[in-house]
């Protein structure tokens, strides 16, 4: 099967990055990239808008230094910060206020392309957040390959924000609110014999077009720096489609051309949302897959959204309204006219048709074969993405001994250490870190597959909380069924669906209830609307409508029970045997 061959940057980005707010100050403004026809629907639309003018969020990326340094020497409260800045403005370096939840502390927001990160960034990160306890410092893999740090104070996320453009070549910036978010990859680029695309090169190649300005060598572009809302770019590298791409502003699905050239058909519009819930839509046009023709593409894409996209209703504000206000065909001449007027001899074709046969989306928890027979791929399993400063570096260590300092995040919340020796694959199965905590290379196929946001802990939003609940009633689940293939439990804490669940087998969504008390009165509890059905991989399809809903989760053996009766129903999933206790001291 043919393959792309590209030359391959294994840092987080391609480009050098330096830290001169000076540069920084002297740059344009998001706002200047703006035609006049936009300012002026900027100006009568919402009141997010209306701030973005009044103060120009791209300005934060110098303000947040100003702010830090002003907090240290006592002459600068968070009291005294405006809200808009506090709220909105300072999502544009990727530092989120948590308020509300946790009054005084932020959380951090990375980039991480191809959800690739070293070791010794990870233990940047754990040093960074140690200082704030248990409870505040931990660490989220996210649904986007991505890295969130807890608890933060403002004048620390400066500190770190310093360190990653100077020594880890990685930014925070552009990660929130309305900018182009991480850029997802396949966490197998390289790896995989089965690959269509080595996505690792394309993924820096957008996140450099969207986060790095070419004229300062600063990270954060102001060209991108006031989009309508947030968008989201995806890279499959196979049919696989580890990425998602059914679900992301743009979707990249690899496809041969019929001369057999690689490259891409394209997909865009896909999101969810409180509003509504989307599948992308095929635009009719292939790309060939290199980074010069690719980000050609992305920058057409983002400069039409970016310049004609909603500015009125936040809720219509996504990629899809606009194309379904123009009509995919008018909205792909308008793409393929775009990329055309760059004149840098990009030609966008007609899509290509799909390689036909019946594909399994194969498995990225375990110990797997890598192209290379003498390297293995070992995925291990995080509960519900979540990791303490400890574990944290427990990942560290084990990078830096079996994968040459390299950690691969997924989607699914989870992390691959890539390039094991063959030879050391019983050592690294021995390791304390994946047999005497809660981290592990087998987790089943009933704990394993579990995703869950952010949750009440800490997002303003959630109606509930999801992480440490969903860790405690899948492991109930486990106790009680055995599954034959894994069965994917999404939790997600309100209807922004954070944690995808129209995308999963099972998902479970935020959502009021109702039980008696002992007195016979009905009494609000914790509860959640049930979706059943949503698949991924190639031709992967969201479940639009709750199975079961307003369903109480405050029992958690009784929520167990509802989902392990799910699975029996409709997964092959049977009740667990207990093995008896004379065998199990046997084995």
């Amino acid at each position: 099967m043919a393959r792309l061959a590209a030359a391959v940057c294994l840092s987080c980005a391609s480009a050098m990055v330096y830290h001169n707010p000076t540069a920084v100050q002297s740059r344009r403004t998001g706002t200047s990239f703006l035609p006049d026809s936009t300012l002026e629907r900027a100006e009568a639309g919402n009141k997010i808008e209306q701030g973005k003018l009044k103060k120009d969020p791209t300005n934060a990326w110098t303000d947040l230094y100003d702010f830090a340094a002003k907090i240290r020497a006592g002459t600068l409260d968070y009291s005294e910060i405006e809200d808009f800045d506090i709220n909105s403005r300072l999502k544009w370096t990727g530092i989120l206020s948590r308020f509300r939840r946790t009054p005084g502390r932020f959380m951090m927001r990375l980039r991480i392309p191809n959800g690739i990160v070293k070791a010794d960034t990870l233990r940047l990160f754990a040093d960074t957040i140690e200082p704030y306890g248990d409870e505040l410092g931990v660490m989220d893999i996210t649904t986007r390959q991505n890295i969130q740090l807890r608890g933060l104070t403002l004048e620390d996320g400066a500190d770190l924000t310093k360190a990653l453009h100077a020594d880890h070549n990685m930014t925070s910036f552009q990660s929130a609110l309305d900018n182009a978010r991480n850029v997802v990859g396949s966490p197998l680029a390289g790896l995989d014999d089965l690959e269509l695309v080595d996505t690792r090169p394309i993924a820096n190649a957008i996140n450099d077009l969207i986060s790095l300005d070419k004229e300062t060598g600063e990270r954060g572009n102001p060209q991108w720096g006031n989009l309508p809302r947030k968008f989201n770019i995806a890279i499959s590298g196979g049919r696989d489609d580890f990425a998602h791409t059914y679900i992301n502003d743009i979707g990249l699905d690899p496809v041969p051309h019929q001369d057999g050239r690689i490259g891409f058909n394209v997909v865009v519009g896909g999101y969810m949302s409180i509003k509504r819930v989307a599948e992308s839509v095929p635009l009719g046009l292939w790309v060939p897959a290199d980074p010069y023709s690719v980000t050609a593409l992305c920058e057409a894409i983002l400069r039409i959204f970016r310049d004609e996209g909603n500015r009125k209703d936040r809720q219509k504000a996504r990629l899809m309204w606009l194309v379904e206000d123009m009509g995919v065909e008018e909205y792909s001449k308008a793409i393929k006219a775009e990329v055309e007027s760059y004149g840098r001899g990009v030609v966008l074709e007609e899509a290509q048709p799909h390689e036909t046969g019946a594909f399994e989306r194969r498995e990225l928890l375990g110990v797997h074969a890598q192209a290379d027979e003498g390297l293995r791929r070992v995925g291990v399993h995080v509960p519900a993405g979540r990791l303490s400063v400890e574990e944290a570096r427990h990942v560290a260590d084990l990078a830096d001994r079996y994968s040459e300092g390299e950690v691969r995040l997924t989607v699914e919340q989870n992390f691959i250490l890539p390039n094991v020796p063959a030879d050391s694959i019983d050592a690294l199965l021995q390791e304390p870190a994946l047999t005497m905590g809660r981290l592990a290379v087998d987790p089943g196929n009933v704990k394993g597959p579990m995703v869950s946001c952010t949750g009440a802990q800490f997002c303003p939003l959630a109606i509930i909380e999801t992480k440490t609940v969903a860790e405690r009633v899948m492991a109930k689940v486990d106790a009680l069924v055995e599954a034959p293939k894994p069965v994917r439990v999404h939790w997600t804490g309100c209807p922004n669906s954070c944690g995808q669940v129209q995308a999963a087998d099972i998902g479970l969504m935020g959502a009021p209830a109702k039980r008696k008390n002992d007195e016979g009165k009905m009494k609000a509890v914790a509860g959640a609307n049930i979706f059943l059905g949503g698949t991924i991989g190639e031709g992967g399809h969201l479940a639009l409508d709750p199975h079961m809903k307003n369903v109480p989760i405050d029992d958690e053996d009784e929520i167990a029970g509802v989902i392990a009766g799910l699975m029996k129903e409709n997964f092959g999933a049977v009740d667990r045997v207990e093995v008896p206790k004379e065998v199990a001291m046997s084995r």
